[in-house]
């Protein structure tokens, strides 16, 4: 036994070891690896060892005990859960064994997810899942998972976009209270009898849109005045049928944006709305808010109103039937040849003011992906912008503008798009940039609307051999929305917005409801930046669903047209980094990444160049490359991975020693 003397050694050890313990509420932070880190409210990052990582998911919110190690270092023990953010998730169905698991589409969570054999659901190995957490590792490492529901498996039609809308949790059905709201709502409410709005019913507006559209956002009508033209642009008016803060407003600010994918859509508004009861269908009397403008000789805007008014539509024509009228190869459309050959002049006088005193996006070749009945690409083939398409998108440019504008005058809380044009962190590295390519262009404030236009139609008409319009693109900002008007660089606009697609876009909705609010008298200031900051974060997952849906597709599909034999394809580059490039397919405008970290030999990358350098080869910006397919990318996000063929990138011979 020990003595009395060695008991109270021991006991005031064992104090002193748990005196020198901290407990702390901390966050997981997952790793690639299989350790993690404790994230503590004062900032402090302390070492999970991967034993203690099993009890615990990356975002948890834990009780921990900090304590020393032998060698003098600090790790953390997970003693206790506070609130698991994990809810929803998908994944893929795998089997080891007997057993079935889950293995999560998450980030940082690289273990699979026992799935007891009750809370299955049908599931079988190879199907994707859309799951939630049984039971919590927190007690002995060991989760288990539940199977809410089998999206498919990789024979299912659209599995692709099937996934991707259940990954990125986007709304694909209709509650029951929702409809029911809309089909009382339709009963109650009889917008086209209110007196303040105006008819036009006896203007000969048409809608130009593509044939197999039934959501039909707008129309237009113009007229010769003394001076120019005006301009009027009808556009649909939901606004009109859907009360702010019932069901229906709350469930079109979840969805934000109707969702387009290849081979299948999620509208923004029920159908009941935007292909009958909203759209500007024709030759039926349809509630729309209307903005007339007009419009200079020299294309410049000039006076412009909105009115909530009662249009009707006399024709839906189809892009392609306006593009061949236009270019004198189609006369079935002589019946409305006057507001067509008036919208015409005026696109020609908005478009050429455009691109003399503002920025025009440059026209690059465009591709249209042609689906087959298992919504898989078919074939990829080229196209261009038609002429109708560009008269149209100049009137709505001109819309919105306006409507800009009005919210800008009116002191409303936006929305606005933005575009703030430079990064404001990369203010010195612009200035050395065009310093080091364009000295002339060196001095001028890129932080000014006239600065940065300037500075970028000076790269773009640059003698420099070197691409440098196409270089600056990583020093630029996205477009933003915002409750302040600010200037869109992009365009070299004080101020812009969307107001011409209500129907698809809740950015333009909002804009509408600002607008008429100043139409009604009321306080044009109902949003703040709390509820545009969830909107950007829903447009964020609208885009990022698709984006991966389109990149799963293109990958099945280069893996078709090369499963035979070996194909070279031609493309450019269209993006450095250190690590590697991205390029464009000539052929089918396909985009894929070129790893060179693996590459036998060592590059150097030349930011003020965008080049990579070896000792034998270069690669740059805007070059042209021959690649062969080399797969995807392994890490969920199914980017397409290239490489490039013997001999390609070679300096020349002279250069090369």
């Amino acid at each position: 036994m020990l003595s009395p003397d060695t008991l109270s050694q021991l006991q005031g050890l064992k104090s002193q070891m748990e005196a020198e313990k901290e407990r702390a509420e901390a966050v997981i932070k997952g790793t690639q690896a299989r350790y993690g880190f404790a994230v503590l409210d004062d900032g402090r990052e302390i070492f999970i060892p991967p034993q203690e990582m099993l009890k615990a998911f990356p975002d948890d919110r834990v009780r921990v005990c900090i304590r020393p190690t032998k060698d003098n270092k600090t790790i953390a023990d997970i003693e206790k859960l506070v609130s698991s953010p994990l809810q929803d998730f998908t994944g893929r169905c795998v089997r080891k064994g007997k057993a079935i698991f889950v293995e999560p589409d998450l980030k940082q969570l690289n273990r699979w997810l026992f799935i007891p054999p009750q809370a299955r659901n049908g599931a079988k190995e190879g199907d994707f899942l859309r799951c939630a957490i049984l039971r919590h590792p927190i007690r002995d490492g060991k989760p288990q998972a539940k199977v809410l529901s089998v999206i498919g498996d990789e024979c299912t039609p659209g599995i692709e976009n099937l996934y991707c809308m259940a990954k990125y949790r986007l709304a694909t059905q209709w509650s029951k209270g929702v409809k029911e709201e809309l089909k009382e709502s339709q009963a109650l409410q009889s917008p086209l009898d209110a007196q303040q709005r105006r008819d036009l019913t006896d203007l000969e507006f048409v809608s130009i849109d593509s044939t197999k559209t039934l959501d039909i956002d707008d129309a237009l009508y113009a007229e010769i005045s003394t001076d120019g033209w005006v301009l009027y642009v009808a556009i649909a008016d939901p606004t009109a049928y859907i009360r702010q803060g019932a069901g229906l407003h709350r469930d079109i600010a979840t969805r934000a944006t109707s969702v387009y994918f290849h081979g299948d859509v999620l509208p923004m508004l029920p159908e009941e709305l935007s292909q009958n009861t909203c759209a500007l269908s024709e030759g039926v009397d349809r509630a729309a808010l209307v903005c007339r403008v007009a419009i200079r000789d020299s294309g410049e805007i000039g006076n412009f109103e909105f009115i909530e008014a009662m249009v009707r539509s006399r024709a839906k024509l189809s892009y392609f039937a306006v593009d061949r009228y236009l270019n004198g190869q189609y006369d079935e459309l002589m019946s409305h040849a006057s507001p067509l050959e008036t919208l015409y002049q005026i696109y020609r006088a908005l478009r050429a003011h455009r691109e003399q005193h503002y920025l025009v996006m440059e026209e690059r070749q465009e591709f249209r992906w042609v689906m087959n009945d298992d919504k898989q690409i078919d074939s990829i083939e080229p196209t261009d912008k038609l002429l109708s398409q560009k008269l149209v998108e100049e009137c709505m440019v001109a819309a919105n503008r306006c409507a800009a504008r009005f919210l800008a005058g009116h002191k409303a809380s936006g929305p606005f798009v933005s575009h703030p044009g430079f990064r404001a962190d990369r203010s010195e590295e612009v200035r050395k940039f065009l310093t080091l390519h364009a000295p002339e262009l060196a001095e001028l404030d890129h932080t000014t609307v006239d600065g940065y236009r300037a500075i970028m139609r000076g790269l773009a008409a640059s003698p420099n051999p070197l691409p440098l319009r196409a270089m600056v693109n990583r020093l630029l900002t996205r477009a933003e929305i915002s409750c302040e008007p600010a200037p869109h660089m992009g365009m070299a606009l004080d101020y812009y917005t969307n107001c011409t697609s209500p129907l698809r876009k809740y950015v333009d909705f909002l804009v509408h409801l600002q607008i008429k609010a100043v139409l009604h008298g009321a306080e044009p200031r109902q949003f703040n930046t709390g509820i545009l900051s969830d909107l950007k974060l829903r447009l964020s997952a609208c885009r990022s669903a698709t984006l991966e849906a389109e990149r799963w597709l293109a990958s099945n599909y280069l893996k078709r047209i090369t499963s035979d034999s070996a194909v070279v394809f031609n493309a450019v580059i269209t993006h450095v980094t250190s690590s590697g490039f991205t390029a464009r397919l000539d052929d089918n405008g396909l985009t894929g990444f070129v790893d060179l970290r693996k590459d036998p030999e060592k590059f150097s990358y030349d930011k003020w160049t965008a080049s990579l350098t070896s000792t034998t080869r270069r690669f740059q910006l805007n070059q042209h490359v021959e690649l062969s397919f080399l797969g995807v990318d392994e890490d969920g996000s199914f980017q397409s991975l290239f490489t490039p063929v013997p001999g390609c990138g070679l300096k020349p011979a002279d250069k090369a020693h």
